[in-house]
């Protein structure tokens, strides 16, 4: 009888002791997920005012509200005297072993994380990276798949997209098209430079601010090469610089302005 009042008596004293640090306990982590999912409320409302991806989205917010119910949880197993410190410790090893075997993975993760933020490019522009070009098809969070001119398909990670050099060619709305007409060094530049012009001012795709631009450009082995360029919209870039290279090359056949290519003469010597 004495030994079962003896341990109603630790009973009570263990409830008395740990029963005020159990209520704070279990208080604040009703308050504290209510806290958790209000914060994570309003960072969703603050990714759509700054537009971030809707694929994004759910990745980001999930990874704040659990590191955030990880920390209350931490907090609240502390206040009623639990000795945390080894379990983080083991926790951090887990995570840092986790890390080091999943790397590449993570890098591509956070090179979709950093790609979907800052928006380097965007579904339907046209890139070129890590040697690569085409049209971007989809930006997933791990991968960006590009689409060629001759419909292959390219997969490249984030990791490398969002740390290398990328070119966009399609940012601005307008772009120089750009070429090099050769000429034979018996024919007059006034009058190749006259043809030109002609050729490029009755396309209406070719801005007329800026103006053409031709000049000759170098004075090479075999021909004199006119630096020719104009500025068109992004999506004419192709079709113009196309077009006029059949334009030119039929122009200069008719009025007589030869084309020069490479040629090598052999001369026989007979003893």
């Amino acid at each position: 009888m004495d030994q079962i009042n003896h341990y109603s008596d630790m009973i009570v004293e263990l409830l008395v002791g740990y029963a005020p640090k159990l209520a704070g306990a279990i208080i604040t982590l009703i308050i504290g997920l209510w806290v958790v999912k209000r914060i994570t409320a309003g960072i969703n409302k603050l990714f759509e005012k700054r537009d971030i991806d809707a694929s994004l989205r759910p990745f980001l917010s999930g990874i704040i509200s659990t590191l955030l119910r990880v920390f209350l949880i931490v907090s609240v197993l502390g206040m009623i005297g639990i000795e945390m410190t080894s379990f983080i410790a083991i926790l951090g090893a887990v995570g840092l072993a986790i890390g080091m075997a999943l790397s590449g993975t993570l890098s591509n993760f956070a090179g979709g994380v950093i790609i979907l933020i800052l928006k380097p490019y965007k579904v339907g522009d046209w890139i070129e990276a890590q040697g690569h070009s085409g049209t971007v098809n989809s930006v997933q969070i791990f991968h960006t798949i590009l689409k060629t001119p001759d419909n292959k398909t390219v997969i490249i990670p984030n990791g490398p997209l969002s740390t290398g050099s990328l070119v966009n060619y399609s940012t601005e709305p307008t772009r120089r098209v750009d070429w090099s007409f050769g000429i034979g060094y018996g024919d007059k530049v006034e009058d190749a430079r006259a043809i030109l012009l002609e050729i490029l001012a009755a396309d209406e795709r070719i801005f007329k601010d800026p103006a053409p631009f031709v000049q000759v450009s170098e004075l090479a082995d075999s021909s004199v090469n006119l630096a020719t360029r104009v500025w068109v919209n992004g999506g004419d870039y192709w079709a113009v610089k196309m077009e006029t290279m059949e334009k030119v090359y039929n122009a200069f056949n008719a009025k007589g302005i030869n084309i020069p290519f490479p040629q090598m003469d052999v001369h026989v010597h007979k003893n």
